[in-house]
């Protein structure tokens, strides 16, 4: 059998082991958060990447006794900043991070029909709120963070948490939930690729590969190049049987990955094409976790 990549090789370093083993527990919650803070779960993965490239990188310089979680949780904040600050840039509009604040005398005992509620809110719904607004909403509704952690991570004080709390559960009542837009047809590239994973043509989908196509696991290291990129396939032969299928996704298609004769959807992969060519492959067989709170859409029937 061919041998897969190995778990925690994303920048092919060695992480001491005590972190390797808490940041890998940690990172379905870290995606929950950054997801939810850049209204992606796309976007949060990568957000989720690049921050572990950081982890792997200043893994050295850790204070001895240092506590884990809280320092992985300020790496992911602090490159979702970053991440929306880019996105600020491209689309020319400036980051709110105006810390303005509410009446907190509505922040009383944790309510656990608020956060029942605020867990079902559609993902994309969290970036209509100012940014701290929506950090204090997700630590504490989401997470279950305490308003102390919450308070350090965001370096507020517990009045100013409370404050964003307040304000931000109030907008996301406020915000509709009506969903109006309609799933476009599958492009016949999506479809092409469908047919030929879903017949086991693996052949007919490495001659599909740009000669410079990119490949992107969470918990493994990117490869590039056709013939790297195209050993992916060989994996798959080897794995259970799984089928796919296109979907849209905040926008942009991806293809559903279930298991075989008819399971549920578990994860899901996104291609970016060049002309008629693959150009990267983002597989999220290593991280399922990026199915919560996905706001998926089946393709329409062509």
């Amino acid at each position: 059998m061919t041998k897969d990549p190995a778990l925690g090789a994303e920048e092919g370093k060695t992480l001491p082991a005590d972190l390797a083993r808490e940041a890998d527990a940690l990172r379905p919650q870290l995606h929950r958060y950054a997801a939810r803070l850049v209204g992606s779960v796309i976007d949060g993965e990568d957000v989720i990447q690049d921050a572990f490239a950081r982890v792997f990188a200043t893994a050295g310089s850790i204070p001895p006794g240092t506590p884990l979680r809280p320092w992985l949780f300020r790496i992911v904040h602090n490159q979702a900043i970053d991440a929306l600050r880019q996105r600020s840039k491209r689309r020319s509009e400036p980051l709110e991070t105006a810390f303005d604040l509410a009446d907190i005398r509505a922040v009383g005992p944790e309510d656990a029909l608020i956060r029942r509620d605020t867990v079902r809110v559609a993902l994309g719904h969290f970036a209509e709120l100012p940014v701290p607004q929506r950090s204090a909403v997700i630590l504490k509704d989401v997470l279950g963070e305490s308003l102390a952690d919450i308070a350090a991570l965001l370096e507020l004080s517990v009045d100013a948490v409370k404050a964003h709390l307040s304000r931000g559960r109030a907008r996301l009542r406020a915000i509709s939930d009506v969903r109006s837009e309609v799933a476009p047809s599958p492009s016949p590239e999506a479809l092409n690729f469908a047919a030929l994973f879903n017949a086991q043509d693996w052949d007919a989908l490495r001659r599909l590969l740009a000669d410079d196509v990119r490949l992107r696991q969470a918990r493994r290291r990117e490869i590039s190049g056709a013939a790297d990129v195209g050993r992916f396939f060989t994996y798959y032969a080897e794995y259970p049987p799984v089928r796919i299928e296109p979907a849209w996704l905040e926008g942009r298609e991806i293809l559903l990955v279930s298991a075989e004769p008819s399971g549920a959807p578990s994860y899901f992969m996104l291609l970016e094409w060049r002309g008629q060519k693959i150009s990267l492959i983002r597989d999220h067989r290593y991280a399922t976790y990026v199915m919560d709170g996905a706001d998926l859409m089946p393709a329409a029937s062509r």
